[in-house]
């Protein structure tokens, strides 16, 4: 078997390393912290969900952003700093619109079989993620919100997902700890939830059962490729380089991903879109009894929250369009811990431990798998908001066409 390198150790890198593995393939993962999984598939929102999977490119959405540009506290913030990477990113947003309808059914069936792969690997491997088959309730506050879900609905449908919408009372059924005025819901009982940090690290520990290397504290300085090799230089936290040389690779390193295709000659207009999350921890028991179980999307915030285990909370979402920064801002924060308090009052919001991740979002909202201009280098990137929905189907996907290229 040919030697592969595979280019960042978060979910997706991971997945594909694994899945790689699985059929034989010798696997050397380069990733720059320390540990696996320490940025964007760190503290998401913990949803494995296949229900959230409608795709952003509409005109209702862009009427959103648009309204909300001067609000620091929108749940998705375009900032009215131009550039041209933004200009070109939401041009090609605005061309993808007529195939909203397509794009979401594409990415509803994607999600439907990545979780079977998901599943099977953590059972396989004995992975323990706080996984929680509770199933995702999304809750409407508006008779204009909920008819919208209904139209989301057919297109689910069409992907092979079923949820069913819920009557504010079978809501208090679903999730009897949540308060607040809903017009009603929708309930996918098959979705579910767990934490994406402790999954890629349990996953990580399996390649390397499996007789893969995971090269850590190596960052990516340069890639050269042409039609029989790679040759990829890495510097160690020494600054000490080094060449190694692998058949193929595979680019999964999130919003990274542009520069490096580009170093390529291939061309990825992915855009560094932050997302917050803050975790509670549930230390009382007036706290773990108030929090929910069933994982939650609220339409109105574009939050939504996770139970993780006994004692954690996880809170998350909201999109900002703020280009490669990370920082963690107390005004994108609040809201976060407002809606804690609003719809879970009895829940402990004395320790509040805030993160922000930049997730690596193309413009019609589908990952890109593919192989580039030079026949050894592939990507599996561009997983947008939905990295931890859909890892383990293009991990299988980008596996396939590594196996078809060497047919």
């Amino acid at each position: 078997m040919k030697k592969i390198a595979v280019i960042g150790g978060g979910i997706t890198g991971i997945t594909t390393a694994y899945a790689l593995l699985r059929r034989g393939f010798h696997v050397t993962v380069y990733e720059s912290h320390r540990y696996a999984a320490m940025e964007t598939s760190y503290a998401n929102g913990a949803q494995i969900s296949a229900s959230n999977t409608e795709v952003w490119n509409s005109l209702p959405t862009l009427a959103k952003g648009l309204k909300w540009i001067f609000r620091k506290d929108a749940p998705l913030l375009i900032t009215p700093k131009p550039s041209w990477h933004k200009f070109t990113w939401f041009s090609e947003f605005l061309a993808a619109i007529p195939n909203y309808a397509d794009n979401t059914i594409q990415s509803t069936r994607m999600a439907i079989a990545a979780r079977e792969h998901l599943y099977r690997w953590a059972e396989e491997e004995n992975i323990d993620f706080d996984l929680k088959h509770k199933g995702i309730l999304h809750v409407y506050r508006t008779k204009a919100e909920f008819d919208t879900a209904a139209k989301v609905s057919k297109l689910f449908a069409a992907g092979g997902l079923n949820r069913q919408a819920v009557t504010p009372e079978e809501m208090h059924s679903l999730e009897p700890t949540l308060k607040g005025k809903f017009y009603g819901g929708y309930y996918t009982a098959s979705d579910s939830t767990g934490d994406i940090h402790k999954y890629t690290q349990g996953l990580a520990l399996a390649c390397q059962r499996l007789g893969g290397k995971i090269n850590y504290q190596q960052a990516v300085k340069t890639i050269k490729a042409d039609i029989q090799q790679v040759q990829v230089v890495t510097a160690e936290c020494t600054d000490a380089r080094e060449e190694h040389r692998y058949d193929q690779i595979i680019i999964c390193a999130g919003v990274a991903s542009k520069q490096l295709a580009a170093s390529l000659g291939d061309r990825l207009n992915i855009y560094p879109v932050k997302g917050y999350s803050i975790t509670l921890p549930l230390k009382d028991e007036i706290s773990r009894q108030a929090a929910p179980n069933v994982s939650l999307l609220d339409e109105a915030t574009k939050l939504v929250a996770s139970r993780l285990g006994d004692s954690r909370l996880r809170i998350a979402g909201t999109a900002e369009y703020n280009g490669y920064n990370q920082d963690i801002r107390a005004d994108r924060i609040q809201p976060l811990v407002d809606w804690v308090q609003s719809c879970f009052p009895e829940v402990s919001t004395e320790e509040v431990i805030p993160w922000a991740g930049l997730r690596p979002m193309m413009p019609d909202m589908l990952p890109r798998v593919m192989q580039g201009k030079c026949p050894s280098v592939f990507y599996n990137t561009g997983h947008g908001h939905l990295g931890w929905t859909l890892a383990a189907v293009t991990a299988e996907m980008v596996s396939d066409l590594i196996e078809q290229s060497q047919a």
